[in-house]
């Protein structure tokens, strides 16, 4: 358990890290995607030359979260079960419907092509996405809790950041703005992931210096 749960800490750290990496590096080999303008999982798309590149870091950035569960137990489980148990279900959900789904079920190049396959790549992203949404918040409480508002106080900017990022995710791919600056899908994605990934990624980086 010691070692599954020293590890987890790594393999949290290296899911993020490597997720922004992997979206900004794996544009550069594909000339017809946009970094700005389209979204992160378009670059599995079946048209995509770093599709099966994409793929499976995908699945290995799920498995990796999934593998730092033991570790998020066991630091803040003691803190609040409840809270614990409620940021572990919806780390997971984002393991599996925004990461190992991604894997299997791509989306397509152009938005008007719906498949069967981008329906469900869709619904596990939305839900994945919304549940992850709330960890920095989860997490400012746990740390608030555990006396550290420091932390706290740093983990309720990132989540109302990444909530503004989100907002301008969502409204990025509506027609009416279009001929905006809002219509940058593919950048207010990153940052949205950049300010919901900043707390675990804080806190990851102390446990593994703490050894």
């Amino acid at each position: 358990m010691e070692k599954m749960v020293k590890l987890g800490w790594y393999a949290l750290m290296i899911a993020m890290a490597g997720d922004i990496l992997v979206s900004l590096m794996l544009p550069c080999f594909y000339k017809e995607y946009s970094s700005m303008k389209m979204s992160i999982s378009a670059l599995g798309n079946p048209q995509s030359p770093v599709r099966i590149l994409f793929n499976i870091w995908m699945l290995i950035e799920g498995i990796l979260f999934l593998a730092a569960i033991p570790a998020l137990y066991r630091r803040y489980h003691s803190v609040s079960g409840g809270i614990t148990d409620t940021m572990i279900v919806f780390i997971a959900v984002f393991a599996i419907g925004a990461c190992i789904f991604t894997c299997f079920f791509s989306v397509n190049e152009s938005k008007d092509i719906v498949t069967a396959a981008s329906k469900i790549h869709g619904a596990g992203s939305v839900i994945g996405f919304m549940l992850f949404l709330f960890v920095p918040l989860l997490m400012a409480v746990l740390s608030f809790k555990d006396k550290e508002s420091g932390m706290g106080i740093a983990c309720i900017i990132c989540f109302v950041i990444a909530l503004i990022f989100f907002v301008l995710f969502v409204m990025s791919d509506k027609p009416e703005f279009s001929d905006t600056v809002i219509n940058n899908e593919g950048l207010w994605e990153r940052l949205n992931l950049v300010f919901m990934y900043l707390p675990l990624l804080a806190v990851s980086v102390r446990q593994i210096i703490r050894g």
